[in-house]
């Protein structure tokens, strides 16, 4: 355990000890913190009594924003890829004259 920190992560009204690395621990709490204000907002938007329906929601919302920072950078990529094909393109046709 050589570094590792013992901390105490809530979520959802529950206490879940771990044994994390230093630069993990700001991560882990800061997400612990959005997990909570989501399940929040979820509970007073819509009817839900069952706290799994909740965490369930939370997941699907977090695993989409996931998803679509990778579509965006994947999108962001083959605009750069576009860019740098135009630039050699001008540079090929300045060389040449």
């Amino acid at each position: 355990m050589d570094g590792k920190l013992r901390i105490k992560i809530s979520v959802a009204d529950r206490v879940y000890p771990l044994t994390v690395e230093p630069v993990q621990e700001e991560g882990l709490r800061s997400a612990s913190k959005k997990i909570d204000a989501m399940i929040k907002q979820f509970e007073e938007s819509y009817a839900v009594r069952d706290k799994q329906d909740v965490l369930a929601m939370c997941a699907l919302q977090f695993a989409s924003q996931v998803e679509q920072k990778q579509i965006d950078n994947a999108i962001d990529g083959e605009e750069t890829i576009e860019r740098i094909k135009r630039l050699n393109s001008l540079l090929d046709q300045y060389l040449e004259n």
